[in-house]
């Protein structure tokens, strides 16, 4: 099912002012620089905010209409959403974190932690597992819920390199058999084209697709000079 965005809300230095279009069965990528607006647009699809105006339609469903005073509440929309360093239960296992959803199906929680490689650790406590463990936990329990629509909201980004990479190949590998939107946030332009089957860059507040025309050339200059720097025969390595 599609979900249909239109948008303003006044923010304390510009206006998010959106009118967009997420696919169903896709993942679209939201990326932008650090305060443009991505999170508060994460925030009102899910109900978690509100916009001065907007009208929201997942579906056949009107999940916000402000002229008509239309407002489904977060927990109607049965949507997932996950966000940086997602907190778990202290007290709850691995196992019991993730199957903590209503409704939560034993064989598909069990399924979910065998395929992010955590099944080993369900019985520990989120205290005795890594920050990659943890976060594998809280997508297994966002997708135990069986979402209609899956929420990532820079998910990854407090992770060290290899673990971050290990799960975004997890993550692309996934989304194949989801069969629903997915709305993922970063500002790491390379994350966003290897993820994405659409891109959303946003600046302050608006879409900005000459942002992203700017970011890929300053990418590829990059891989450039790194490929220049590998072939120069000046360099050598220091002990």
């Amino acid at each position: 099912m599609n979900l249909q965005i239109r948008i303003r809300k006044p923010l304390p230095h510009f206006e998010l002012s959106l009118d967009v279009n997420c696919p169903a069965e896709a993942m679209t990528v939201v990326i932008g620089p650090s305060g443009a607006g991505k999170t508060t647009l994460m925030r009102i699809i899910a109900g978690l905010d509100k916009p001065a105006e907007g009208f929201m339609q997942f579906g056949d469903e009107v999940w916000l209409d402000t002229k008509l005073r239309v407002f489904v509440p977060p927990q109607k929309r049965r949507l997932a959403y996950v966000f940086q360093d997602y907190p778990l239960f202290p007290h709850l296992s691995i196992h019991d974190n993730a199957a903590f959803a209503a409704g939560a199906k034993k064989d598909v929680v069990q399924e979910l932690l065998e395929r992010f490689g955590i099944g080993q650790l369900q019985d520990r406590k989120p205290d005795a597992v890594s920050g990659g463990e943890r976060q594998r936990c809280a997508i297994c329990q966002a997708l135990a819920r069986e979402p209609r629509l899956l929420l990532l909201d820079e998910p990854f980004s407090a992770l060290d390199i290899f673990t971050r990479r290990a799960l975004r190949d997890e993550l692309r590998n996934l989304k194949e058999g989801l069969g629903i939107p997915v709305i993922y946030v970063t500002h790491d332009v390379n994350e966003a084209l290897y993820l994405a089957d659409g891109l959303l860059p946003i600046v302050e507040g608006r879409v900005d697709r000459e942002w992203m025309q700017r970011s890929l050339a300053r990418v590829n200059a990059a891989k450039s000079e790194r490929a220049k720097a590998v072939r120069d025969p000046r360099l050598s390595l220091a002990y």
